[in-house]
């Protein structure tokens, strides 16, 4: 043995040093994204997967995606999309909302309402700012927001 190896006891085992590698470092394993800055609170996403019901109210959600169907009040968040698959129905203020499924109710977006090719929304909607492209549909009370 050599005089830095400590000599081992009978019954005690060997635990061999072995250096921590991150994903990154390990060859073949995919790329990782960089993750999103964050600040100081972190992000509150919902992802409500095909063929997922969910119902009620929903409050501390920053991000919601809805890819089944979701019936429920949201208010104080920041971004709504409802892919080609979601169907939302109810009452929902926000910042910025993608359709590119469909909408059934009252929507009211602070900043850009963006209607995809295959979305349609129905009800009472008001919007800062409205893109629609070829093939969406907008039907019932539309307006753009006022300031009161």
């Amino acid at each position: 043995m050599s005089a830095s190896t400590p000599p081992r006891t009978p019954g005690q085992g060997f635990v061999p040093e072995i250096p921590r590698r991150s994903a990154a470092d390990i060859p073949g394993a995919p790329p990782r994204r960089p993750s999103m800055p964050r600040g100081n609170e972190e992000s509150k996403r919902l992802l409500v997967g095909k063929d997922i019901s969910l119902s009620g109210e929903i409050t501390a959600c920053d991000s919601l995606v809805v890819e089944g169907t979701v019936q429920a009040t949201l208010e104080h968040s920041q971004s709504l999309e409802v892919t080609e698959t979601g169907l939302f129905r109810g009452k929902v203020t926000i910042e910025e909302a993608i359709i590119a499924g469909r909408f059934e109710g009252e929507l009211s977006v602070r900043g850009t309402l963006s209607i995809r090719s295959t979305g349609v929304l129905e009800g009472k909607v008001r919007f800062n700012k409205l893109e629609v492209e070829l093939g969406g549909v907008i039907k019932g009370d539309i307006s753009p927001l006022t300031e009161e």
